[in-house]
């Protein structure tokens, strides 16, 4: 490791960084503005001025800005120097010539890096006497609130819009310093990252809009740590509340999972935890068929009562429940009658992507793995709209070939413009196989096929990178020669990857990525990786649970097998054959249901038990690595909204009081879910006989909320089930000593921990530092791992067998064999997840539900563009409006997910197209 000289004090830095990053990692304060972990530098604010000496003779030096100095062996400066101070100083004054002095109305006020830097730099007088430059601010959209005024001209927001996540609709505009940052026109921003603005601008010119509709103080609020529940890759996130209702999320860094950056479902989607038609009171159905309040109490005899009289009991779980509720469900119901509560189709791809990852060859991908991929091949799976902070990592991993011309230039990764200048736009080997365009296809070389071809494709890689995959029988000259150059590229590569996913239900597309994989191991080694995309926050869970797909369940109450219906935190009409689904629930005696939405099984049930949202429970999702995450609740517990497995516990033999004992019980029936109960520390935790905050050092509203009622302090909420108060008060998220107060390296007291573990941090804030850029005080390394490790605990084990994964080819697609159009999905980044489409604000983002077809088969069918078609599946029928595709393979008609009134789809569920009347 280099040595680097700071203010005379020698210290041990890592290799290929710069001095900003680490001065910052030693704990130093020194400003800045334009640097960002993750966009690297580009030298644009100067805001971190330094004194760089040439060596220990040098006693004049020169200034330098510390994020363009490179951290080598023998660097000497002085961050304390007096010029280089009146430097950053004098920085700070012009930029504030033309920044309104608005700090008390600014959303951002209080977590502003910006104001942290102003007082960082001493700086605290106006000498300024002249008008300010003024901007007209723009019109962004549901998610963005705009004032340009506030900007400084760091340029992180468009590194990070255009460069970074390849946002095409937002710019720079404007020279000197007359720079004007938004769109040419007012409009919605396109890019499914947008939100990400809010964390990378340093001021308050792109705010939360959805925060500014109930906006609370950030200090005011109460936040605890949380897991997105959004789809499949486990991001971590901050959930902030107050007043009994969420107000904001924020992302909360995770080195394998989501890093820096969400995508905007999981940033806003929270409102659907905010809305007035959610249950919260428990509901019980009198003898006039009238639904009708009840307390708690009175529910839970109800429910009790209807499960002692039933002839039957079947009950259905839910991918979006945690592993917690799911497991409490079966164990009510009993083995053979627990279904995990995913279609028939989409449960059996699940459970075989899951037997890829837990005994296939290769090991499960992490996001960070991915970005790090020098060869990516997407083999049926559409990542920018079903788990889009994956597309993101994409993304990255299409630069990494082309940045090894930089290293042989001998310039740093980090030195970003000069990176970006020389490489041109360049991208490595990043192919993508789907039946239709996506939004990768600008940095990808895309295949478009049915989803037999795209299996074909697969086997025909896995065959050319050698091993035991034969060739594929009958495969077409340009099919073959297709992939002979995916498999010529993925040889090449040092840490090659493939991804795939269960959206296209199909056995052979992940036989054939399996088969792919089984290749990659042979011909790489342990470099390679394995990617994988679930439909759900908990599909890996409830498939590690085990069970019956829900259609079994039903065609017991249908046959008279069974009478009571219980259903947790599921929208049965979104998997199960409308048919089916309305026979079963005529037939059942009495249904229960378990929610946090007011979903159409909600509105049929006779007994409601109102659920726990993410914001207001605990427990433990399972994501697409199989990586158990805990969430933690940032409202306090009430007797009517409770969590799932809480009610289902009442109604059960179980003694399960906390969350500690239902991991327990869990970990003693399921073994090889035990790790889930290391996820985050139990109840008991303290640091230093103190529980965590979830509130910070300057939260100041507690007695305010409730003055109109009563002067006096009320007592905090207990919550049994995490080692979180739900107070100010506790021990502090801090990193320890820094290297400005002289303390560092000093050796704790023995038996004193200085660390929270960073799955019990619930908000970044330390002295001095009050804007999510002090995460640099809660990391091992910067853009490394957090303090004391990553939350989470992985389930699955170093990948060792493969046996049972042989596959076939299938034969290749012929448009028209089939009673039809072959059905495959168009997800919405949006809204195809069930609860974000419940959240206003992304619901304004959603996409009007289409049908795409390829013009030769809309014209085949007599459908024209832009008019309704009726499509039909299995006697049920819904009209969509048609698009015309050529993009889109023949003889697949794309539908949106779901579709009311259509059944789940299936690998091989054709529909008949006509024009509507």
């Amino acid at each position: 490791m280099p040595t680097i000289h700071i203010d005379g004090t020698a210290h041990s830095v890592p290799e290929g960084v710069n001095l900003l990053h680490a001065a910052l990692q030693l704990g130093y304060d020194l400003p800045y503005f334009c640097w960002h972990p993750a966009l690297g530098s580009v030298g644009a604010c100067r805001q971190c001025a330094v004194r760089q000496y040439r060596d220990e003779k040098d006693e004049k030096g020169q200034i330098a800005m510390a994020c363009m100095v490179p951290a080598v062996d023998g660097t000497r400066c002085s961050i304390a120097d007096a010029e280089a101070t009146e430097f950053r100083a004098s920085v700070i004054e012009w930029l504030m010539t033309n920044h309104p002095h608005d700090c008390p109305v600014c959303d951002e006020g209080g977590e502003c890096h910006l104001q942290d830097m102003t007082v960082m730099t001493g700086h605290c007088s106006r000498r300024h006497r002249f008008p300010k430059r003024t901007f007209r601010n723009q019109f962004l959209g549901p998610f963005i609130n705009h004032e340009m005024n506030r900007c400084i001209q760091c340029y992180r927001c468009t590194r990070f819009y255009n460069d970074y996540a390849g946002g095409t609709d937002f710019g720079a505009f404007g020279a000197h310093n007359h720079v004007y940052f938004g769109r040419s026109t007012d409009g919605v921003l396109e890019n499914e990252f947008s939100g990400n603005l809010i964390e990378v601008c340093p001021t308050g010119v792109f705010t939360d809009k959805t925060l500014k509709r109930h906006y609370t103080r950030k200090w005011d609020l109460e936040s605890a740590p949380s897991v997105c529940a959004h789809c499949s890759l486990g991001c971590n996130t901050f959930a902030g509340a107050r007043y009994g209702a969420v107000r904001r999320i924020l992302n909360r860094y995770h080195s394998a999972i989501n890093g820096y950056f969400l995508c905007d479902r999981g940033r806003f989607a929270y409102e659907h935890a905010n809305r007035p038609d959610r249950p919260r009171q428990p509901l019980v159905r009198d003898k006039d068929g009238t639904m009708r309040p009840a307390v708690a109490a009175v529910a839970l005899k109800a429910a009790s009562d209807a499960l002692a009289a039933a002839k039957g009991v079947v009950a259905v779980g839910s991918p979006r429940a945690s592993l917690e509720g799911n497991y409490a469900l079966r164990t009510l119901a009993g083995n053979g009658r627990y279904s995990p509560g995913m279609a028939a189709a989409e449960a059996a791809a699940a459970a075989l992507l899951v037997e890829i990852l837990r005994d296939g060859p290769l090991p499960a991908a992490s996001l960070h793995d991915l970005e790090q991929a020098d060869a990516v091949l997407v083999l049926g799976e559409d990542p920018a709209d079903t788990a889009p902070r994956m597309a993101l990592a994409l993304r990255q991993a299409a630069r990494q070939q082309p940045l090894e011309s930089v290293d042989k230039l001998g310039i740093p990764r980090w030195y970003d413009r000069a990176a970006r200048d020389i490489i041109q736009g360049a991208t490595g080997p990043l192919h993508t196989a789907w039946t239709q365009a996506t939004r990768l296809d600008d940095i990808s070389r895309p295949f478009r096929g049915a989803p037999a071809d795209i299996a074909r494709l697969g086997f025909a890689v896995a065959h050319h990178l050698g091993g035991d995959t034969p060739p594929v029988a009958g495969i077409d000259d340009a099919l073959d020669a297709r992939a002979k150059e995916i498999a010529e590229s993925l040889r090449a590569a040092r840490r090659p990857a493939v991804v795939t996913g269960t959206s296209l239900h199909s056995r052979p597309v992940l036989l054939a990525a399996a088969a792919v994989a089984r290749a990659l191991l042979q011909a790489n080694g342990e470099n390679a990786r394995l990617g994988a995309v679930f439909g759900e926050a908990n599909t890996v869970g409830a498939t590690l649970l085990g069970g019956p797909p829900p259609e079994e369940l039903l065609e017991s109450l249908d046959a008279g097998k069974a009478d009571t219906l219980v259903v947790l935190e599921n929208d049965l009409t979104r998997r199960v054959a409308p048919a089916l689904l309305q026979r079963a629930l005529e037939a059942a005696r009495c249904v229960i249901a378990l929610d946090c939405a007011a979903t159409p099984v909600v509105e049929r049930a006779d007994i409601v038990l109102p659920a726990a949202s993410f914001a207001d429970a605990a427990g433990t999702l399972v994501n697409h690595e199989g990586r158990a995450q805990r969430f933690f609740p940032a409202l306090p517990h009430t007797d009517d909204l409770r969590e799932s497995w809480r009610w289902l516990a009442a109604l059960t033999d179980a003694t399960w009081d906390s969350l500690d004992d239902i991991l327990l019980a869990l970990a003693k029936d399921f073994p090889h879910l035990a790790p889930a109960a290391e996820a985050a520390p139990g109840e008991d935790f303290r640091l230093n006989g103190r529980k965590a905050p979830r509130s910070s050092r300057r939260y100041s509203g507690r007695t305010s909320q409730l003055a109109d009622r009563s002067l006096h302090e009320p007592r905090p909420p207990d919550d049994p089930d995490s080692p979180l108060a739900f107070s100010m008060e506790g021990a502090a998220p801090t990193c320890g000593s820094t290297a400005n107060s002289g303390e560092k390296n000093v050796p704790s007291p023995a038996g004193v921990q200085k660390h929270l573990p960073s799955s019990l941090v619930s908000h970044y804030q330390t002295p001095g530092w009050n804007s999510v850029q002090s995460l640099t005080r809660f990391q091992e390394e910067i853009a490394g791992l957090c303090r004391g490790g990553d939350p989470g605990a992985l389930l699955f084990a170093a990948p060792g067998g493969n046996g049972a994964l042989a596959g076939s080819p299938p034969r290749p697609f012929n448009p028209g064999a089939g009673p039809g159009l072959l059905t495959v999905p168009a997800h919405d980044v949006f809204t195809s997840d069930e609860l974000a489409a419940l959240s206003p604000p992304v619901a304004e983002r959603a996409a009007p539900p289409v049908c795409r077809l390829h013009p030769e088969d809309a014209a085949a069918h007599g459908i024209a563009d832009d008019t309704d078609a009726r499509i039909e599946i299995d006697g049920a029928s819904a009209v969509l409006r048609a698009r015309l595709d050529p993009s889109l393979a023949r003889g697949l008609i794309a539908l949106p997910v779901p579709v009311p009134g259509l059944p789940p789809r299936a690998d091989d569920t054709y529909a008949t197209v006509r024009p509507a009347p």
